[in-house]
């Protein structure tokens, strides 16, 4: 008689280590906390004010489409922002990491900070505008730009937590892809216009702790003339060098500049990296090849009547107890070339 063998597995309880460890994601999509899209989305609005405050976004992406007659204020940094379909609407963003995408819309008044700025079949659009790349414009009319300024104290940390340079803005540098070349599809915003005109303080209760600050003295973009026509034949180039506080030197000569010398106009900035060999290029000599090595400069165009003379008086007097060093045009001569090879330089470091 054949025996018959019985199988038995032992149990053998299990710690709870073990079934914590089991219960644990294993990677970081699944740790990861799942979004609520539409905290990130105002879809279909109507006569509305919508907005989120600092760190209710946090570099997420977001979506604005078919709102009407909306006052939309974010004043947080995001990653990309498509804006779809809207008509008669107030758009207020903070610094976008990467791209905005405006498309269909028509009759908007827009403060918008980004990498990359971008429309397609729009109409009558006016854009405070901070970018950092060349805007572009496609089969869209009645566009007007002006340089984006504004406060408020989370503004800077949020530039920074996008990637940008607060002296590196190109928003009147518009580039035009409409098919139909002999109209002009573009204009600048009268330099007398104020952006509280155009995007004015929301009185909406969400809003009310925001501390925002329209001067122009305050804002966290230096105002920039651009591409807009210039009032003199004369022009200087001021590159302030890295010391670990070239920001608020640079900070606080364009205040005593716009205090002193307002018949200085501030043309346009750039903060760049430049190696030895840069330097010699830009500058014509090797006396500032070590100080580019300590980090990146700020290169600062001013114009107007015997602008070169106005700026090195008040640089002179801005000096006086400072270790940092400064780069400045000393005749007309050679200000246009500096300024031409510094800017042409910084373009080509840009779109590197």
């Amino acid at each position: 008689m054949g025996c018959l063998f019985a199988k038995f597995s032992f149990f053998r309880p299990r710690h709870h280590a073990e079934l914590q460890e089991e219960a644990t994601p294993k990677y970081s999509w699944e740790r990861r906390e799942k979004l609520n899209l539409q905290d990130y989305t105002f879809d279909g609005h109507k006569d509305a004010t919508l907005g989120r405050t600092p760190g209710q976004v946090n570099g997420q992406m977001f979506v604005i489409q078919n709102c009407e007659n909306c006052n939309i204020y974010i004043y947080d940094n995001l990653s990309t922002v498509t804006i779809d379909d809207c008509v008669n609407c107030t758009i207020f963003m903070g610094p976008i990491a990467e791209s905005v995408f405006i498309r269909d819309c028509k009759n908007l008044k827009l403060g918008i900070v980004c990498q990359q700025f971008r429309t397609r079949d729009c109409s009558k659009i006016e854009t405070f505008l901070f970018c950092t790349s060349q805007p572009i414009i496609e089969d869209s009319s009645g566009m007007k730009f002006g340089c984006f300024t504004y406060f408020y104290p989370e503004l800077e940390d949020q530039f920074k937590a996008a990637g940008m340079s607060l002296f590196n803005n190109n928003w009147s540098k518009i580039h035009d892809f409409s098919q139909d070349p002999s109209e002009n599809h573009y204009s600048y915003i009268p330099e007398d216009v104020k952006i509280e005109d155009v995007l004015p303080l929301s009185l909406a209760e969400q809003f009310s702790a925001m501390q925002i600050d329209f001067s122009v003295g305050k804002s966290v973009v230096p105002r920039t003339l651009g591409l807009r026509r210039k009032a003199a034949d004369e022009s200087c180039l001021l590159v302030f060098f890295n010391d670990g506080s070239a920001i608020d030197r640079v900070r606080k000569y364009m205040h005593i500049m716009s205090q002193n010398q307002p018949s200085c106009v501030l043309v346009q900035t750039k903060e760049i990296d430049m190696q030895p060999q840069d330097a010699q290029r830009v500058f014509g000599t090797d006396a500032y090849q070590s100080l580019v090595q300590q980090g990146a400069v700020i290169g600062l165009e001013y114009n107007g009547e015997d602008s070169i003379n106005l700026c090195q008086v008040e640089l002179v007097e801005f000096m006086k107890g400072t270790t940092g060093l400064v780069f400045i045009s000393q005749s007309r001569a050679l200000a246009d070339k500096q300024i031409e090879d510094f800017y042409n330089f910084a373009e080509m470091q840009m779109t590197m």
